[in-house]
């Protein structure tokens, strides 16, 4: 080949449509499609088997897309630079193209690791938007706007061809013990790919969705009400400014009607468009404070929990055997599904932080991996408002109890997963523990006093924030990352309201 190549850097962009990088790169010649296997990164704290399977299934699917255009998707195992170093001394490299990423520390690392190759060789790498998030952002002032006009440009259309090139390019995808993660059963796992991604965005703005609004909160209804979207944006497999077409374009097309079922879809679709924003809102936190996946937001909260989880406690956590029926049904459903709604990953982090008084980077990698949706901008943002580090949000102490008895009243969601609760009557379903038949359960008794347990987390809490210099330290966080009046719509409130509750938001993320 005498010319050398412009390459396109997959990553969390698992599509032809929409995807700018592809577009661009084909204007200026040969184009080599890639995507990099890093052990490194599936070696991670954070990675998974299941987020692998849903990856490399997505892989497959591009990998044939690719190949009926004219050259299948080059896959590769490595290093990074390593394997552009290799690439542009056999070949040469005219260009490099990928999105823009948000991603955790380890891909922050090993882009300014990219970055400076990319600079010393005189290769350009050109990084267009994928998200609402804006790079080196000076302000949040008019992010909203911004996020609008982002999305409401046209949608990028899929490339007519590719030119083969010729070569001896890997095709292989490898399996997740060759990358050495764990076997990782998660029997409900939703499929990877651009077929599964559509056909779940036509279910859910054609049918599902009519009640996204009112049954998002509760496990019992969301597994089917909630979009189900979430690890497809997050894989890149349906693009975000796809999904604000689509919503609005379904919200156009009933907006002149009156009768109950478009009054119904138009209250779920402005909720929905309105969590679409937030997805962006929380991602753009992470891009503006990396450090925020390690370090407390608010540093007053340093050394407020010991850096060393109890065993006991983490074990029982993540096992879903804490004793309280609902937060460990909650816990197994999401093992077996790799996705729960995010009102109870709010419980759940909660659960952890104040009642166990957990450490929360320990509880939050477990969720990190269990969740194949698992987006490190808006995981970390969450993890700490829900672990009360944040110093600007409301403290959201979950009762274990009571949100089993308004989530689940009948108790149908916990004896799905928690069967040795099988013969618990309805009345001491989320309370076994006063049942009088409770000596004959397999089932253990609480971990902790939940109210006494609640009570002191909060007490610890509060006496930090009275302390001085905390409301200062808070203001800059706010300037820094609050959201702003013009707002960002939320569940369909008017903008006044929403900019008064925008920052205590909880996990209302459900897409």
């Amino acid at each position: 080949m005498s010319r050398p190549l412009n390459i396109v850097w997959f990553k969390h962009d698992l599509r032809v449509v929409d995807h700018r990088p592809l577009a661009e790169a084909l204007r200026l010649g040969p184009v080599l499609p890639l995507y990099i296997v890093e052990p490194d990164l599936w070696a991670q704290p954070d990675a998974s088997a299941r987020q692998w399977a849903f990856a490399a299934e997505s892989l497959s699917e591009l990998q044939s897309a690719l190949a009926g255009l004219g050259q299948p998707l080059c896959v590769m195992v490595g290093d990074a630079v390593s394997i552009f170093q290799e690439i542009h001394r056999r070949y040469g490299v005219a260009s490099l193209w990928s999105h823009e990423e948000t991603g955790n520390g380890w891909t922050y690392a090993r882009d300014l690791a990219v970055a400076a190759w990319a600079k010393a060789e005189g290769v350009p790498w050109r990084e267009p938007r994928q998200f609402g998030v804006i790079r080196r952002l000076k302000s949040r002032n008019g992010w909203a706007n911004s996020w609008d006009r982002t999305m409401a440009e046209p949608v990028t259309a899929p490339p007519v061809a590719l030119q083969p090139i010729d070569g001896d390019w890997p095709t292989y995808i490898p399996t997740f013990s060759e990358l050495g993660l764990a076997a990782d059963p998660c029997p409900y796992r939703q499929a990877g790919g651009r077929a599964a991604a559509l056909a779940t965005l036509e279910s859910f703005l054609g049918e599902r969705g009519r009640e996204y609004r009112y049954q998002m909160s509760s496990p019992v209804t969301a597994f089917d009400a909630c979009s189900r979207l979430s690890p497809h944006l997050t894989w890149g497999t349906l693009s975000m400014r796809e999904l604000a077409h689509a919503s609005s374009k379904r919200i156009r097309a009933i907006s002149h009607l009156n009768d109950p079922v478009s009054k119904s879809w138009r209250a779920s679709l402005i909720s929905f468009i309105g969590r679409q924003h937030w997805h962006c809102h929380f991602m753009q936190k992470l891009e503006d404070e990396p450090r925020l996946e390690f370090k407390n937001l608010h540093r007053a909260y340093d050394g407020v929990r010991t850096d060393i989880a109890d065993p006991q406690r983490l074990s029982a956590w993540r096992a879903g055997e804490t004793g309280f029926p609902f937060v460990d049904a909650c816990m197994r459903a999401l093992d077996q599904h790799g996705w729960i709604n995010f009102r109870m990953r709010a419980m759940l982090m909660s659960f952890a932080s104040y009642h166990l008084w957990l450490p929360w980077r320990d509880s939050g990698l477990h969720l990190a991996r269990q969740f194949v949706d698992y987006e490190p901008g808006i995981h970390w943002s969450q993890v700490q408002m829900q672990s009360g580090t944040t110093g600007i949000n409301t403290m959201r102490v979950y009762n274990p109890v009571k949100q089993g008895i308004d989530q689940d009243p009948t108790g149908a969601f916990v004896r799905a997963y928690v069967p040795e609760l099988a013969a618990v009557p309805d009345g001491f379903i989320h309370e076994p523990w006063l049942w009088p038949g409770a000596s004959s359960m397999r089932y253990p008794q609480p971990i902790v006093d939940h109210a006494a347990a609640a009570k002191a987390a909060r007490d610890a809490l509060y006496a930090l924030r009275k302390g001085s210099g905390h409301k200062e330290a808070a203001r800059k966080i706010v300037a820094k990352h609050g959201s702003r009046k013009a707002g960002i719509p939320m569940a369909g409130r008017k903008t006044k309201a929403a900019a008064k509750t925008a920052g205590s938001l909880q996990f209302t993320l459900d897409l």
